[in-house]
């Protein structure tokens, strides 16, 4: 299903940026080769929704006078992105993945979409989502869903709700895109797909112009294909001056200069026995692999016995999708003349069951479990858990009653961050991946961890797409 090879420099935010620089490139060419493949590729994979080709090339059109004259000071300048479904670009239709939506058509561009233009960023099209970003198999009954492009043969789920996010990436149809996490929605698909998916701290990147599924829990991140690269869109997510990044990137100082600190000395907390249970036997044979590797390269690991379950906090986190979801759609999923998924359908009328006594009771166990959570975490730099319990399944062995989200949806619920990576491939040549989880506002720690792992390990390769 894959060989080993190289990234694709020009699939890469950190290679066009130099490429740009050097001359070597520009951004309409580049754009354009990328609407080529999307023209090719996404019939098969279903990756996009739309596809912007006029405002696209006008967009990189516009990069490249900046760079004639000289300007070169944002990394993300000509930089091709994809954009999932539900964060809003004013004029241009939000579906949020759902077949009753097709004329929505947003009034705002949403805080995050307006800080990759502010920074050049060139935004391909709209990418698929489970509808209304709630489940984490990526699969929509009505408008579709994408194919895993590491089985061509056969129609594996690429995880979701960002599901057409990774996959635009993971196939070459985009360098890079913009997710959100949920319960895991932005790692989930990058792990299933072999890519790179940070979850930020809750509350640390805006949220106004996206659609809500959880105003307490959603996180918008960046899906990519090195750690490097995510870093890089981060800062531009984070609203950071582009000259700012550039600096730091071209001097290997502030953030990026901890890239190359490695783990030496640190203290990583690993998976108990108990929760090993979970994973199935190639998932666990390449997480610890990678512990072997960090080891080797001078970390140390320490048997996290964590205080609850991972599975009733993760199952505390699905409570408060449930109720906050249905509370801003659940009169669509009630009508049922309306076109609804009847997956997310179920999910979303379960959150009417719970009594406002249930919601507000979690909610403030929930403070008292983040507090418990950082003390338990005291001598710890960061825990080091699978991103999966296994690798990506065909769609038809998919169970719609459970959540993918085991080791994911804990971590928003405990308002940490989490860095998803990919490590190894399976015996069925299937991605498998590591999730790095820092304490809150410790995405810096994240990438250094997940950097020095990176460096180690050999690339995972790229999907064959025929």
């Amino acid at each position: 299903m894959s060989k080993t090879k190289n990234i694709d420099p020009l699939n890469t935010i950190h290679g066009l940026h130099r490429s740009y620089k050097n001359g070597s490139a520009k951004p309409s060419t580049v754009v354009q080769s990328y609407l080529e493949k999307i023209i090719r590729l996404n019939p098969v994979l279903g990756a996009y929704e739309v596809v912007w080709t006029d405002t696209a090339m006008e967009m990189a059109e516009a990069a490249d006078k900046s760079f004639s004259t000289g300007y070169f000071s944002n990394p993300f300048l000509g930089v091709p992105f994809a954009l999932k479904d539900i964060f809003h670009v004013k004029g241009k239709v939000t579906t949020c993945g759902s077949a009753a939506m097709l004329d929505n058509v947003a009034s705002e561009t949403s805080i995050i979409v307006q800080r990759l233009f502010s920074a050049g960023g060139v935004a391909l099209g709209k990418t698929k989502t489970v509808e209304h970003a709630f489940g984490g198999w990526g699969t929509n009954q009505k408008m579709g869903t994408p194919k895993n492009p590491w089985d061509m043969k056969n129609h594996r789920i690429s995880g979701g709700s960002s599901s057409g996010s990774a996959v635009a990436v993971s196939s070459g149809m985009a360098p890079c895109s913009v997710g959100s996490d949920t319960g895991g929605s932005v790692r989930l698909p990058a792990a299933f797909c072999g890519l790179v998916g940070l979850k930020v701290t809750a509350g640390r990147l805006p949220t106004k112009g996206i659609m809500p599924l959880s105003q307490t829990l959603d996180t918008p991140g960046p899906i990519t294909q090195t750690v490097l690269d995510s870093l890089i869109m981060f800062d531009v997510l984070d609203g950071r001056e582009g000259w700012k990044i550039a600096k730091d990137l071209n001097r290997v100082e502030g953030i990026y200069g901890l890239l190359s600190r490695g783990v030496s000395g640190l203290q990583l907390g690993i998976l108990s026995d108990k929760e090993r249970e979970h994973c199935s036997c190639d998932i666990l044979e390449s997480y610890d692999m990678a512990l072997d590797r960090l080891r080797s390269l001078g970390a140390k690991l320490v048997r996290f016995e964590n205080p609850t379950s991972y599975d009733g906090l993760a199952n505390d986190n699905g409570m408060i999708t449930a109720v906050e979801a249905f509370y801003n759609h659940g009169q669509l999923y009630k009508n049922f003349d309306l076109p609804m998924d009847e997956d997310v359908r179920a999910r979303m009328l379960a959150g009417e069951k719970f009594s406002a006594h249930e919601y507000f009771s979690t909610l403030q166990r929930r403070q008292i479990m983040i507090k418990e959570f950082v003390e338990f975490m005291r001598g710890f730099d960061a825990l080091v858990t699978p991103t999966t319990i296994s690798t990506a399944p065909e769609m038809t062995d998919v169970d719609q009653a459970i959540s993918p989200g085991h080791f994911t949806r804990p971590f928003n619920f405990l308002e940490m961050c989490g860095l998803s990576m990919p490590i190894n491939l399976s015996e069925e040549g299937l991605p498998t991946s590591i999730q790095i989880v820092g304490r809150a506002n410790a995405e810096a720690m994240c990438f250094r961890i997940g950097a020095a792992l990176e460096r180690d390990l050999p690339p995972i390769g790229q999907p064959i797409l025929h």
